[in-house]
């Protein structure tokens, strides 16, 4: 007798006698999504609020930049050196943010998390693709405009610069975000570890 036809001989001698449950009593195994019930809801719609409360993104009105003009920005501080690698490409996109063709409110919603988030894992180059448009009141500048000045009023992001032509042009922008705490302490721990 092979293996697999007594392994069924010893389950079903060791299972015994057994009856199937009542059509009633047998749980859901279809693959259908329950609607989220009221509580989770409510939870959810909670936590949307807080974060928007927390959002400090302003959108007033903004300087729109010219449509065929790099952006730039660095704080005081920080290396033309580490702007000019990032400009060239010289760090690995960690994190993308697509905003092409969004509403400018939704866009600032869909930010100020992103940045939150990268931030606390310890993410460093990030790309929010934006596009641009040719004229200097289009939708995409527009909101290009915008981002330039929201992406400064982040105490995280170190510098930001237009990406090369092929990685989005000015549809796109490298964002250096700095370190944080946890990541200074890892590093400092490295360093520690390698002097002996």
């Amino acid at each position: 007798m092979n293996q697999p036809l007594r392994d069924d001989m010893d389950f079903r001698a060791s299972v015994g006698d057994v009856t199937p449950l009542a059509r009633s009593n047998q749980a859901d195994a279809g693959n259908h999504r329950r609607k989220p019930s009221a509580a989770q809801l409510a939870r959810r719609e909670s936590a949307q609020e807080e974060l928007s409360e927390r959002n400090f993104l302003s959108d007033d009105f903004v300087d729109l930049l010219p449509p065929f003009d790099p952006i730039e920005y660095r704080q005081e501080g920080i290396q033309q050196g580490v702007v000019d690698k990032l400009r060239h490409g010289g760090y690995s996109v960690q994190a993308q943010l697509h905003l092409l063709r969004r509403p400018l409110a939704e866009c600032r919603r869909m930010l100020f998390p992103f940045i939150q988030e990268a931030y606390a894992h310890d993410l460093r180059s990030v790309m929010i693709v934006h596009g641009r448009g040719r004229e200097l009141d289009s939708p995409a500048n527009v909101l290009r405009s915008y981002l330039a000045k929201w992406l400064g009023q982040f105490e995280e992001v170190q510098a930001y610069v237009s990406a090369q032509p092929s990685e989005g042009g000015l549809g796109a922008t490298w964002v250096m975000l700095r370190k944080s705490q946890r990541a200074k302490a890892n590093n400092r721990e490295r360093q520690q570890k390698r002097r002996g």
